[in-house]
């Protein structure tokens, strides 16, 4: 085969032909997921198409907000799930009394073929709630409402479920021994 110096110029006119055509798809396929300011679908002939480098740094600032607001939604998941363990140093009020702090009271009663459990904790008690949902789980309990408010620094659980009767004492003992635990 002859080396003819136009057929490999011929090639890479052609790769990079190509590389461009795939660039541009890139590129157009990249600002179709960023959101616009004003809608794209209707651009008035008078309004100027953004230029490469500004659709660039356009998603480059998108991906930036995106990444922001991620974070931030995790933050606030994870104080909402319980999961920031508060720093105790913070939680001084301007009175000098530490706030959130109180041991943990449970109340049992029974309705019927139904279960009410009050948990009240402070705000830093969140896992107390959580091994009651576990206990009445493990024990057969099917839980039907479960659900909390909080007053200044403590938090009133309030947790409904059906037992069946040949569940009921297997239930009240573990939950007769959770709130030995937490008076003793």
């Amino acid at each position: 085969m002859e080396n003819n110096p136009s057929s490999s110029r011929t090639d890479r006119k052609t790769a990079e032909r190509n590389r461009r055509n795939q660039m541009k798809a890139l590129y157009s396929q990249l600002n179709s997921l960023v959101p616009h300011q004003n809608s794209r679908v209707s651009i008035p002939p008078s309004e100027p198409v953004l230029s490469l480098p500004d659709q660039l740094n356009e998603a480059a600032s998108y991906i930036k907000r995106l990444q922001t607001n991620l974070e931030k939604m995790k933050e606030k998941k994870d104080s909402l799930m319980g999961v920031e363990r508060t720093n105790y140093a913070s939680m001084t009020s301007c009175n000098g009394t530490t706030t959130g702090l109180r041991p943990p009271q449970i109340k049992v009663r029974e309705m019927g073929s139904t279960l009410e459990v009050v948990l009240i904790t402070g705000l830093d008690s969140q896992f107390m709630f959580n091994e009651t949902i576990r206990v009445l789980h493990e024990e057969g309990a099917e839980i039907i409402n479960a659900s909390f408010s909080v007053v200044e620094d403590t938090v009133f659980h309030t947790i409904h479920s059906k037992v069946v009767a040949a569940a009921r004492l297997k239930i009240l003992s573990p939950v007769m021994e959770l709130q030995g635990y937490l008076r003793g």
